[in-house]
């Protein structure tokens, strides 16, 4: 079931095309200080977070409603306590560690086994975006503007327990360390970064990359 609106003012409604990304086998080149905010890529789904009125709209990447899969989630939504639009990644962690088989185990069961994995094998939602909050769209803010409020919303406990913010960084050197495939052994499971560059929503997934705070909106691209 698709999320009713609680406010007028609410403008994004499911299916959101998230912004794709291009393979590339290096990192680009850092540019100016401060201009490139290298984040974490994890293994799991990519999803468009719709919560309205406490309920949960959970969009995959290609569309489809997950939400009957992950009921433990519809939970944590109930406790959010405003309306917002959240682009991220959907993981299940197994003995502290992320689990990619586990999570597309989880995405085939509903109902009372959907609740028994829930409890079993949880599912958290990595944050890295929000597209609507305060009852506005903000695809069209540069995205330092949209990862303020996203780290206002963890900061003030709107998001949190099952919401996670994503691992970021100004520095190219640790984002290197990230495309290590030795880090994400040791607990992360990322392999890499992603990026996700200010302006409107033309497609987006993969694995390593950058997020521009300033600038006109560019392509993504994904290393492994």
């Amino acid at each position: 079931m698709r999320p009713s609106r609680s406010d007028a003012e609410s403008v994004l409604d499911p299916p959101i095309l998230p912004m794709a990304a291009e393979a590339r086998a290096t990192l680009p080149p850092a540019g100016e200080p401060g201009s490139l905010v290298w984040q974490q890529k994890l293994d799991g789904y990519r999803v468009v977070v719709f919560v309205r009125a406490g309920r949960l709209y959970l969009q995959s990447r290609t569309g489809a409603d997950l939400t009957g899969h992950f009921p433990e989630l519809q939970e944590a939504a109930a406790a959010v306590g405003e309306d917002l639009v959240l682009d991220g990644e959907l993981v299940v962690l197994r003995d502290g560690r992320l689990d990619f088989a586990a999570l597309q185990q989880r995405a085939r069961l509903t109902g009372y086994r959907a609740r028994s994995a829930g409890r079993s094998s949880p599912a958290h939602v990595v944050l890295f975006d929000v597209l609507e909050a305060d009852g506005r769209e903000l695809l069209g803010r540069p995205y330092r503007e949209r990862w303020d409020r996203l780290e206002r919303l963890f900061a003030a406990g709107t998001l949190a327990g099952r919401w996670v913010l994503v691992g970021s960084t100004l520095d190219r050197g640790q984002a290197l360390e990230w495309m290590d495939p030795a880090w994400g052994r040791v607990g992360s499971g990322s392999r890499g970064l992603w990026p996700s560059p200010p302006g409107r929503r033309t497609g987006r997934a993969g694995g390593a990359g950058s997020r521009s705070g300033r600038g006109r909106p560019r392509r993504g691209w994904s290393g492994r």
